[in-house]
């Protein structure tokens, strides 16, 4: 067994001035412990639908409509919230999003968005900004729940099952490219290709 020459011993828990080199490490790590932990406390309220129609602007607008899809209320009781189409769920592209959410958030602080009007007059921009991330993402949110591999073709119609088997298997396309306004009324559309 490996031992450590006494003079390590003695520099480890000599006092520095007041406190012993082994008290700040063992403190340093139960800091360490507890700020991580309370990091991921908070990271994960902030995915809480609570969290997300906090603001009215979310839940008069996209809230409201959500409540009239199949990712709300369906035949086999799982129901999608606000982070599981708008948050990765592993850590890092989590964090990303987080950081450029956090973005976002101005909206809300400069009153961008905080009445319907307003609301209405950006969304097609806000919209623009989710399809072009989930797109660079390949619908990585979608995926969490919906997996390729695991398609029954023979319950989808001939157009989903040709859609499905001909673009999403060839990767020339991603789900959010024929699925906007899947759980969202779609903005102003004309003059968008």
């Amino acid at each position: 067994m490996f031992k450590l020459p006494r003079r390590y011993w003695v520099v480890l828990w000599r006092p520095s001035r007041y406190f012993s080199l082994g008290f700040l490490t063992i403190a340093g790590f139960i800091a360490g412990i507890l700020f991580w932990g309370g990091f991921n406390t908070v990271l994960e309220l902030t995915n809480t639908e609570r969290f997300c129609i906090g603001c009215h602007e979310m839940r008069d607008n996209v809230y409201q409509e959500l409540q009239g899809t199949i990712h709300f209320t369906n035949r086999s009781g799982v129901r999608a919230k606000c982070s599981d189409c708008h948050v990765p769920h592993d850590w890092t592209s989590k964090m990303a999003r987080k950081m450029q959410a956090s973005k976002e958030v101005w909206g809300k602080i400069f009153g961008s968005i905080d009445t319907p009007e307003k609301f209405a007059e950006h969304r097609l921009l806000l919209a623009q900004n989710e399809w072009k991330r989930m797109k660079a993402n390949d619908s990585l949110e979608c995926r969490n729940c919906h997996e390729f591999a695991y398609m029954d073709f023979t319950r989808q119609s001939k157009r989903a099952a040709d859609a499905h088997s001909k673009y999403l298997a060839s990767g020339e396309k991603t789900c959010i490219d024929c699925h906007k306004g899947i759980a969202h009324r779609l903005p102003d559309m004309s003059g968008v290709h």
